[in-house]
């Protein structure tokens, strides 16, 4: 069993070139985590996780992160991810992602009411909400990234 995360952060990042898969580590380095390993994980913020706005975290470490993320090799196809995290009061926090072909605007508001359906469903008052999007328009092959990295 790996230990609970103490820390996350939000990222999020873009990337447009020839190949579907070089666009995706673009999108990842330009949100701060591409020199990591992700494992991708589900939808629980662990209780008392700190907010963290700069990742400190050495190339190559294994790093759970909750994330969505679209690639398009459609010219001028605007595509966009988000995450959003659900925060309780003295308790867990759940995150949900969310990707597809909108703006940022709709890919916020869409990944937000997720978050709200997930505390509906458990029973759970929801105290706060933070949330992450970006946008992309394809020019080659591009891809749109939004993740919550859980880290220690």
């Amino acid at each position: 069993m790996l230990p609970r995360p103490t820390k996350y952060s939000l990222v999020s990042g873009v990337g447009d070139c020839k190949y579907k898969l070089n666009a995706f580590d673009m999108a990842l380095l330009d949100a701060g985590v591409g020199n990591l390993n992700l494992l991708k994980v589900s939808s629980i913020l662990p209780p008392q996780a700190e907010r963290v706005e700069k990742l400190v975290i050495p190339p190559g470490t294994l790093t759970p992160v909750a994330y969505g993320t679209i690639s398009s090799d459609v010219k001028g196809e605007l595509i966009a991810a988000s995450v959003a995290i659900g925060l309780s009061e003295d308790t867990y926090g759940v995150i949900m992602e969310f990707s597809g072909k909108c703006s940022k605007e709709e890919a916020e508001e869409k990944v937000c009411e997720m978050v709200k359906e997930a505390f509906k469903i458990r029973d759970l008052p929801l105290v706060g909400l933070v949330s992450e999007a970006i946008e992309h328009r394809v020019e080659e092959c591009g891809c749109a990234f939004a993740g919550v990295v859980l880290w220690y």
